[in-house]
């Protein structure tokens, strides 16, 4: 079969599609043809290096982490999987962003990592779905739900999870304020249920959301890192709740406490998704619970480009330099 490799951490210039032998499945795995596989920017960052690992990794690197594809064949011990199903998955056992693999032709899977796939959700919002839409549930059901009569910043609201928080705070009621890097982008967030938006390259963020919110923004929901992170504490309200889930920029650089004091006694958190993606139970729930707003029309992910397996490094070279409005998806 073919998949994307890196025998080396770098730039795009690293990935190879190139032929690679797959073993047959074990007994508690699940062969899997992909028919879509989606990149995350936990892609770039796997594959810059440095980034996730305390230590190096074994090399080449199949990358990817996510994807949606048809049941093949069963192993003996992989329970009720059989040929034909359509399934999706994130993450194999352990850290999400390790034992990567997703980039390829096809692949075995741990049975109890695969998500049944609804005949009426495409493979590729199936696959767009699952890890941006875990991360924007950690956020909206666990540490700040949104709520009529709140007003929320959400930077890059036009990233596949900074889309899907987007249309959900929305949908609970709260005012959207959504940082983008274009005017295409800005009408993109608008129809997703952004009431502003701000365009970062043109205008401080900061004096933008205070003329439009002199009190502040109840929370801030941040998956650029380095470049905004900081900066946001002088948009928050006294009391108010900073998230910053990822970080295209950059990590967050050390925060010393006293400063949230000095902002107003501000909150700030960084979750972890794998609270959903660890434990099966919990992530076929939540799978279940996120189908079930894209078939109610409450989320709505925007598929911004699909590309020929063959071509992941044009995709990722595009990705980095933030062309892409929604999911980003990977055709084998």
């Amino acid at each position: 079969m073919k998949a994307v490799r890196i025998h080396a951490h770098g730039g795009p210039d690293q990935m190879r599609f190139e032929d690679v032998e797959l073993a047959p499945p074990a007994p508690d795995e699940v062969r899997v043809r992909h028919t879509a596989i989606a990149l995350n920017f936990s892609d770039v960052n796997v594959r810059r290096g440095g980034f996730y690992q305390p230590e190096p990794m074994p090399m080449p690197i199949i990358l990817g982490n996510e994807a949606a594809g048809v049941v093949v064949e069963a192993g003996a011990q992989a329970g009720a999987w059989k040929p034909g199903d359509r399934v999706a998955y994130v993450g194999m056992r352990g850290p999400f962003y390790r034992n990567s693999g997703a980039y390829a032709q096809e692949r075995n899977v741990p049975a109890d990592r695969l998500v049944p796939v609804p005949d009426d959700i495409a493979d590729t919002v199936a696959c767009g779905l699952l890890l941006k839409g875990a991360t924007a549930a950690s956020i909206i059901e666990r540490i700040f739900p949104p709520r009529a009569g709140q007003t929320i910043l959400i930077h890059a609201a036009t990233s596949g999870v900074g889309a899907i928080l987007t249309g959900w705070a929305a949908h609970l009621g709260a005012t959207v304020i959504g940082t983008v890097g274009s005017a295409a982008k800005a009408k993109a967030a608008q129809a997703n249920g952004a009431a502003h938006t701000i365009l970062y390259r043109e205008v401080d963020f900061v004096s933008e959301v205070r003329r439009l919110v002199p009190a502040g923004v109840d929370a801030v929901y941040d998956g650029v890192g380095k470049d905004t992170f900081v900066r946001s504490f002088d948009c928050v309200a006294p009391f108010g709740m900073l998230v910053n889930y990822g970080n295209a920029s950059g990590h967050v650089p050390p925060i010393d406490m006293i400063d949230l004091a000095i902002k107003g006694s501000l909150s700030i958190c960084r979750p972890a998704v794998s609270y959903y993606l660890n434990d099966p139970v919990r992530l076929r729930g939540t799978a279940e619970r996120l189908f079930d707003l894209v078939r109610r029309g409450v989320l709505r992910i925007d598929v911004a480009a699909t590309y020929p397996l063959a071509e992941a490094a044009l995709a990722h070279t595009r990705a980095e330099a933030g062309e892409h409005a929604g999911a980003v998806v990977f055709l084998p």
